[in-house]
């Protein structure tokens, strides 16, 4: 889906790339759970809410565990290992694409985790707000599917991702959450995964951010505790041991395509990062879910 700027376009709500379930909504068919039970990369954005209930999450090889009023947040590109079904669980699941958030009125840190902490914790005043807005869009996207106007779902949309934006910010930053350092810091994230394969100088990344090599250091050491330069090899490795895993790629194809022209150099670096070669990572694959 393309959107022209302006020209504003009124679009149909299928059209829309986003999709809500919950335990009242839940996968239709039991093939079809099983499916997305396996390990798999996100294409769009992920989120869940726990109303009532306790389950674990994996992603990136991380667990998370959830409970009432826990709220967990994932982003595209990041491997989701979905948890097997629990009991007298509640709960509502959202996934939204790109094109979808553009369509949005105004941009939401939160979603590049500048904080390095996917989890949300929602007050009772908040997670009451919260539990509203779902279940309105799960009745939209249910009962009211072909009778809503993609306005009205952009709406409730733009006003779930404000709550938790404030609400990820809350207890984790000054109350200034668009200040100019974390702006370029979330600039910089957005770079590093945007131009992650083609590897960039970090003096290429500050001229594009506008920023003195030593001013995007000290941003970037604010918010990370690491120089940006380690941040870049920390990503890279991150995504290398997402390919090596979930992909059938052989070593040296895999250093070509994360951007190296030297697959040993590539190899000592993942050793170095990882503290265990490439090739003994391998072994450990395992996409049968068993």
């Amino acid at each position: 889906m393309q959107v022209q700027k302006g020209k504003k376009e009124r679009l149909q709500q299928d059209e829309l790339g986003v999709m809500i379930r919950s335990n009242e909504h839940p996968y239709i068919s039991a093939d079809h759970q099983a499916k997305l039970l396996q390990p798999r990369r996100l294409a769009s954005y992920f989120i869940v809410l726990i109303e009532h209930g306790s389950i674990t999450y994996n992603i990136d090889s991380q667990n998370f565990p959830l409970t009432d009023g826990h709220l967990l947040f994932a982003m595209p590109n990041q491997i989701l290992i979905p948890p097997a079904k629990a009991d007298h669980l509640k709960y509502f699941k959202l996934l939204f694409d790109e094109n979808t958030l553009a369509l949005l009125p105004q941009p939401f840190p939160f979603l590049v985790n500048p904080l390095n902490a996917q989890t949300i914790v929602l007050e009772s005043a908040a997670k009451e707000r919260v539990i509203t807005v779902f279940g309105i869009l799960n009745q939209i996207l249910y009962a009211d599917k072909y009778e809503t106007d993609t306005e009205i779902i952009l709406a409730y949309l733009h006003s779930l991702l404000s709550e938790l934006n404030s609400a990820y910010f809350k207890n984790n930053a000054s109350p200034h959450i668009l200040n100019s350092n974390l702006s370029k810091f979330i600039a910089f994230k957005l770079a590093v995964e945007t131009h992650l394969t083609e590897q960039p100088s970090i003096n290429a990344i500050a001229e594009k951010l506008a920023l003195s090599t030593n001013s995007l250091y000290r941003i970037v050491k604010e918010y990370t505790g690491t120089s940006p330069k380690d941040y870049f090899i920390h990503r890279l490795m991150a995504e290398a041991q997402r390919r090596l895993r979930y992909s059938n790629t052989s070593v040296k194809e895999l250093a070509y395509e994360l951007g190296f022209n030297d697959p040993d150099y590539f190899s000592r670096l993942f050793k170095k990062s990882t503290g265990k070669s490439a090739s003994e990572f391998l072994p450990k694959q395992d996409l049968s879910g068993k």
